[in-house]
């Protein structure tokens, strides 16, 4: 990825990034990987404009917004042979999230300890979009989905230690699917799944995501996020339909907003059965957003109803958040609860992460996970992804010459093949 490459300039678009403030049209210079200029418009003459187009791949981007690349804080990607009854169905990171500008995914505890050496080494490794990890405190994760509900398969000690050794990729530990809707008994406390991943963060000093099912009177939802989370912990799904997130008056509860006070941090990850119009709108229409827009991105979801992470953000936008709330939970946002706050900006200097996105106004439909419809005026969609300087996605062919006028190399025959 640090290989030099030719200059590209990003021309006439709107610079958005909310972590500085920025909103403004402008021109990004991007040289070997970073970002290296942002030029208010109008600021270079109309030569300096010709000079600089001999030397670089100048894409017209005018009435497009530039963001930082996008971050899926949420979603499944470790290729856990997706047929396979016993594993969560992945899917393939780069085809899935170069299309709507993600330059970094966070795989959400597909594997656990048992397989993450493989992940790392197959995949992450090997993989032009930045993948960090939660690793399962199960060993073997959703890659063999028995183990989440088998307490002798969680291993605190062994997840933590995955984790300090790999700290510039697992971003946290995971727990998920520990024995809904049966009765407790001693081989499967309560808590043991959400304790023993607490436990392993402790040792890690990382954050948990839980992904929870709460089992009154024993396993409440209260409890989870008013005293077994950490301030930092995450807890995803959150507008699901097993939450009491509205009480009998469809109001937000209090408990929502305490937790929140305390530091619980509260991710989307839609899923194909996690996100609901009926908890979702009247929790935004009375304060309560997601701080992370996720997608919980696996195969069974891609036609439908997540697709992809703009397409989520979409949603948003047609509630009515602002196109500067989106972005921001889905770059700076992320990248703080993760702790990895080089990402989700556009720095000078910084590498260059970059989505370019266009907001379409009119009359679009969207589903939610009950199979239910909302009407929205907004979508939106990627027009180009740079991932460390390179473009990895030009569905329009923005930054290529008409062939027309495509340089001598292109009218040139290979000879004999």
């Amino acid at each position: 990825m640090s290989k030099h490459r030719k200059d590209i300039i990003l021309r006439g678009g709107i610079v958005l990034d909310p972590s500085q403030k920025l909103e403004k049209k402008a021109d990004v210079r991007i040289s070997d990987g970073k970002i290296t200029e942002i030029t208010e418009d109008g600021q270079k003459t109309p030569e300096q404009y010709t000079k600089e187009a001999e030397n670089a791949t100048v894409v017209n981007v005018e009435g497009y917004y530039v963001t930082p690349g996008l971050i899926d804080m949420h979603c499944h990607i470790y290729p856990s042979f997706p047929f396979a009854e016993d594993g969560l169905p992945t899917i393939q990171p780069e085809a899935h999230m170069f299309q709507s500008g993600v330059t970094t995914a966070v795989d959400a505890g597909t594997c656990g300890s048992r397989d993450f050496i493989r992940f790392k080494e197959e995949v992450i490794d090997k993989s032009l979009l930045r993948i960090l990890a939660f690793i399962n405190i199960a060993s073997g994760g959703m890659v063999n989905l028995e183990t989440e509900q088998d307490i002798r398969e969680f291993h605190p000690e062994i997840a933590a230690a995955m984790a300090k050794t790999f700290d510039k990729t697992v971003v946290g530990i995971k727990t998920a699917h520990y024995w809904v809707g049966k009765p407790f008994d001693s081989a499967h406390p309560a808590w043991e799944s959400v304790e023993r991943c607490v436990q392993a963060g402790e040792l890690c000093q990382k954050p948990v995501m839980a992904d929870f099912q709460p089992n009154l009177p024993q396993r409440t939802y209260e409890e989870l996020i008013l005293k077994k989370l950490r301030p930092g912990d995450i807890h995803t799904h959150v507008y699901a339909q097993q939450f009491p997130l509205l009480d009998e008056n469809r109001c937000v509860r209090q408990e929502m907003f305490m937790a929140r006070q305390r530091g619980v941090i509260f991710d989307l990850g839609h899923g194909a059965g996690s996100f609901w119009f009926r908890n979702a709108v009247p929790a935004w229409n009375q304060g309560f957003a997601p701080d992370v827009i996720s997608t919980d991105l696996y195969l069974d979801n891609v036609a439908g109803p997540v697709i992809n992470l703009n397409h989520v953000m979409s949603k948003y936008l047609s509630m009515g958040m602002t196109l500067e709330e989106v972005i921001f939970r889905t770059t700076k946002r992320p990248a703080e609860v993760i702790g990895h706050t080089e990402l989700g900006d556009l720095r000078i200097d910084g590498c260059a992460d970059i989505a370019v996105l266009k907001v379409q106004e009119g009359q679009f439909s969207y589903a939610d996970s009950g199979h239910a419809r909302m009407n929205g005026n907004k979508r939106l969609e990627c027009i180009m992804t740079i991932r460390g300087g390179q473009i990895v996605y030009d569905p329009m062919a923005l930054a290529m010459p008409l062939w027309e006028t495509a340089p001598k190399a292109y009218w040139e025959s290979p000879g004999v093949l």
